[in-house]
């Protein structure tokens, strides 16, 4: 009897699985892997965290210089209170107590230009400057000063505020900001960022016209760039500080609830008042 059925065409074979190449986890059936190591013998009970953060993120394994610097700067950020960050994680815990990852989400999603952030805008501002620099660094205090103080002037000229600067508490000085340097220069990672941020904390009364402090977030700000960090990952150091102080917040509602007092302090004391009806601003042509 025939074979009517078509005769197998010849070809390609079919396309190559594609690859994912990825230094970081990767497991087989007997291991796991992690940045070239065995996950269980080598890394776990053998690397902290801080120091597993550092070299996940750098794919290099810091130095114990190195990681001291980097956790005291998530010791720095971890918890700051009754922070608005600390507060909404709180409040969602409150309104959704079977998601623990929606309040940690929620306090994590502040994390901005007010809160956290500043840590970010530091460090790339800091590094904007030193990389715009004609020439090669300045080499003594005065050359510093020099550089800090162009540097405010024209941030001053352009109306916008100098990253780092200023406490709405901490008037009279920042506790975290001498410790850091400190730790810095004991392990000799007192870089070009420290030192820019330094000198403009001595010069900007020059120009402002008043004495600010150098806050905490900006110093870590620029800690972090001096370790040679991703600049553009500086805010999710912050976020992984705050994770930790986020995750306490919680521990500390369960055992002490605070978020119903706070919730109840607004509704039982907000007043009804006329509308205030939103008028647009006049239109402008475009320049």
């Amino acid at each position: 009897m025939a074979d009517d059925r078509p005769a197998p065409t010849t070809g390609p074979g079919p396309a190559p699985a594609p690859v994912y190449p990825t230094a970081l986890g990767a497991s087989s059936r007997e291991s796991i892997t992690l940045l070239g190591h065995d996950l269980a013998r080598d890394i776990m009970g053998e690397v902290g965290f801080g120091e597993l953060a550092f070299w996940l993120a750098t794919q290099r394994r810091p130095t114990p210089g190195e990681t001291r610097v980097f956790e005291a700067v998530l010791a720095a950020l971890a918890d700051h209170g009754f922070t608005p960050t600390a507060m909404v994680t709180r409040l969602t815990y409150l309104s959704a107590p079977d998601s623990v990852q929606g309040a940690l989400a929620a306090g994590l999603l502040g994390g901005g230009s007010r809160f956290l952030g500043v840590t970010e805008d530091c460090g790339r501002w800091l590094h904007d400057v030193l990389t715009g620099l004609d020439g090669a660094l300045p080499e003594d205090d005065a050359g510093w000063d020099a550089v800090a103080l162009e540097t405010v002037r024209a941030r001053r000229a352009s109306g916008r505020f100098v990253p780092g600067l200023g406490h709405h508490v901490h008037k009279d000085g920042d506790p975290r900001t001498p410790r850091l340097l400190a730790l810095a220069a004991e392990e000799d990672l007192l870089g070009p960022h420290l030192t820019l941020f330094t000198a403009i904390g001595r010069v900007h009364p020059h120009v402002l016209g008043r004495t600010l402090p150098l806050n905490g977030a900006g110093v870590c700000g620029a800690a972090l760039a001096d370790l040679g960090l991703p600049l553009e990952l500086l805010r999710g150091f912050a976020l992984l500080a705050r994770t930790a102080g986020l995750i306490g917040q919680l521990a500390e509602e369960l055992r002490h609830p605070v978020a119903n007092e706070m919730f109840l302090s607004v509704d039982l004391n907000n007043r009804s008042v006329p509308p205030d009806p939103y008028t647009p601003g006049p239109c402008t042509p475009d320049s």
